[in-house]
């Protein structure tokens, strides 16, 4: 559980969540123009959210595309949930 805390603690990881959460595969230049983040950066990210669990990948040619992981544990999911219901703009507020 610190692993999942520890990669959506960071907000441009956070935001990949957010962009992953309509269900869909989404490559890695989808990735790259919502979060406003270079191909490495990009990667780099998506490559921590899956050492927590929270992504899978597809190979497609020389496309990786990325989505929610399906076998979260409910409480992960949960967890997740209430993540991404947070309003970033209050986030930045608090701190």
């Amino acid at each position: 559980m610190l692993t999942v805390l520890s990669a959506l603690a960071e907000p441009t990881r956070l935001a990949a969540m957010r962009l992953l959460d309509d269900g869909a595969e989404h490559c890695v230049c989808e990735l790259m123009r919502g979060l406003g983040a270079t191909q490495s950066r990009t990667s780099r990210h998506m490559r921590v959210l899956k050492q927590a669990g929270l992504v899978v990948d597809r190979r497609d040619a020389q496309w990786v595309r990325y989505r929610v992981n399906p076998d979260l544990s409910p409480a992960v999911t949960r967890l997740l949930d209430a993540a991404l219901t947070l309003d970033p703009l209050a986030d930045e507020v608090r701190a």
